[in-house]
């Protein structure tokens, strides 16, 4: 690598230099950042962000249903037009980004492709990824979680830049996802790849004590045995049991039931496992306990039994709870249907050739090269967000994190998600909305030929469109507010235009209404005050002023229970923190 020439700096530069070098940190990941600043980001000194609604792409079904984000244009720019709509909104991240393979045509940098042959390409994604995960950030709500896929090439860079953004506190876990073998390998077969997990503030996390579960794998097929076997033999639970255990001895070894064997015991109240009825570390009391069907004395565990009162002890004998085995140490019925959850494991096993095939069957061959599994990205929306979440994914690529959510959403869930790309080969176009458009509204497999109902949904099309950064900030304010009105839609979830005057738009969405108030004048203010206060629902205003302190909320008086939004300064205010303009 070169070494820079300070030989013609002046005395100022230099100082420069050294404040810089001084000021860097001293542990963790260092790269040269100012070699190549990256075009996007540098661009917006001249021009700002703002969204712009492709109409022929809106997808409606039912307006009960959440109304999903696509968002065609650089995820810089998105995120940045997001951190004025979505601050402190978003409960879950998912992105897939550029592994940095140094394989040719896999991502590009100022638009040219990084290569092997690349010197600077680490510090060119390290560069790009810490802007973006930066702003990112910020979106998260303070119970907020992100998830990353990466491989080795760039797994232990992104560790420290997330370590950096995040908090090296607010790391969870580096999960381990086995995918099946690649024999194609050089040296050794590669079968994993990994999600980095961090949340936005662990601390707030366990303030709220909040518990990341998921349901356990296999149950379905547990409990449709179980009902078959009930059907069959009735109340005759020896029976039961025995037939149960046989089925499970049976199963092949990469059945996930096969993990739930040991609860295959049967009684009146289902199926249970004989946990140990004894007190974890000892010191338990150490009560005579007779057997109800032998008439005689169990043996005592050694550490004393789990209950502190003898009566709780003799309760659970009367009903039933505890499993007697003889006149040895009896147990506590564990039963499945308490058990149904788990916490997360760090390693997994889901073959990656499966999602390929669910695409193919959706859009067909050649279209693009390796989809995440939307079963596996499901799996964790489902145990690391609510059901009314907003889950964001920047690095939308083919639309997996989309159908997770419709998939998730066909059982009664609310979630919304957010999904930003780029155009490039004109994949959002071409891949990601159609896949979306066809999972909502339902297809025919290219490849099975079999009929797929639409999971439903609703669904906006955006793409990054731009505002001249003019420096008579009056003039500015006027420009931006003439294109911000996607953006106010999308920061109060409200899409549905119901009046369109010069001067001013009505939303609404169920029972609450956005108005946009653009004239500089207020020539048609009274009017449109008119329009709002025969309306029932909850109500706000976004209004014009070039005044950086806001509205006058005494001119304002008799407007109805609205609530009131300057325009644009507080869009501008985002701006100025991020482009630091």
């Amino acid at each position: 690598m070169a070494k820079k020439d300070y030989s013609n700096l002046t005395k100022d530069q230099l100082l420069e230099v050294i404040e810089k070098l001084e000021g860097k940190k001293k542990y963790g990941l260092v790269w040269d950042e100012e070699r190549v600043p990256e075009k996007v980001v540098t661009d917006c000194q001249d021009k700002l962000p703002v969204l712009t609604e492709v109409k022929d792409k809106e997808i409606t079904t039912d307006e009960n249903e959440p109304t999903h984000i696509l968002i065609e244009g650089d995820n810089y720019h998105a995120l940045s037009v997001l951190n004025y709509t979505h601050k402190g909104k978003v409960d879950l991240i998912y992105i897939d980004p550029p592994y940095n393979t140094g394989k040719a045509n896999e991502w590009k940098y100022n638009d040219k492709y990084v290569d092997e042959n690349d010197t600077y390409s680490h510090s060119k994604w390290a560069s790009f990824m810490f802007k973006r995960l930066s702003l990112a950030k910020d979106l998260l709500k303070d119970t907020g979680v992100i998830l990353i896929s990466i491989d080795d090439n760039e797994q232990a860079h992104l560790k420290l830049i997330c370590d950096d953004v995040f908090g090296s506190n607010n790391f969870v876990a580096n999960i381990i996802w086995r995918g099946g073998k690649r024999n194609a390998a050089k040296f050794i077969s590669t079968s994993h790849e990994y999600i980095i997990f961090y949340g936005k503030s662990l601390e707030t996390i366990s303030k709220l004590k909040i518990s990341w579960k998921v349901r356990k794998s296999g149950l379905e097929d547990i409990y449709k045995q179980y009902e078959k076997l009930k059907k069959q033999h009735k109340t005759d639970y020896e029976i039961i049991t025995k037939e149960l255990k046989k089925w499970f001895k049976e199963l092949a070894p990469d059945n996930p039931a096969k993990d739930h064997e040991h609860y295959s015991t049967v009684d009146e109240r289902g199926i249970y496992f004989p946990d140990n009825i004894s007190r974890g570390g000892g010191g338990g009391p150490k009560w005579p306990l007779k057997n109800p069907n032998t008439g005689n004395f169990v043996k005592i565990p050694s550490r004393g039994w789990a209950f502190s009162k003898e009566e709780d002890l003799i309760k659970a004998v009367e009903e039933n709870r505890v499993h007697f085995s003889g006149d040895g140490v009896p147990c506590i019925k564990s039963y499945l249907k308490d058990k149904e959850t788990q916490i997360l494991d760090t390693i997994f096993y889901k073959d990656r050739r499966a999602a390929s095939t669910k695409f193919k069957d959706i859009l067909g061959d050649g279209v693009f090269d390796f989809p995440k599994d939307h079963e596996v990205i499901s799996y964790f929306i489902d145990a690391l967000s609510p059901t009314n979440a907003i889950i964001l994914d920047f690095f939308a690529g083919s639309g997996t994190t989309g159908h997770s959510v419709l998939e998730l959403n066909k059982n009664g869930a609310k979630r919304q998600f957010i999904l930003a790309t780029n155009n490039e080969g004109n994949i959002c176009t071409e891949v990601t909305h159609p896949r979306l458009e066809k999972v909502i509204n339902g297809y025919t497999g290219v490849k099975t030929n079999t009929t797929y109902n639409g999971l439903g949904g609703n669904l906006k099309y955006y793409k990054t469109s731009f505002v001249a950064n003019n420096r008579n900030k009056d003039q500015l304010k006027i420009d931006i507010t003439k294109r911000c009105t996607e953006m106010l839609c999308l920061k109060e979830g409200i899409f549905n235009l119901i009046k369109d005057e010069a001067d001013y738009k009505i939303f609404h969405q169920g029972n609450r209404y956005l108005a946009v108030y653009y004239d500089f004048a207020n020539a048609s203010l009274d009017e449109l005050k008119e329009e709002m206060n025969t309306l029932k629902g909850e109500k706000v205003l976004y209004c014009f002023t070039v005044d950086t302190n806001g509205l006058d909320k005494a001119n304002f008086s008799d407007w109805k229970n609205i609530r009131l939004e300057p325009i644009p300064q507080k869009i501008l205010d985002v701006y100025k923190r991020i482009f630091k303009n």
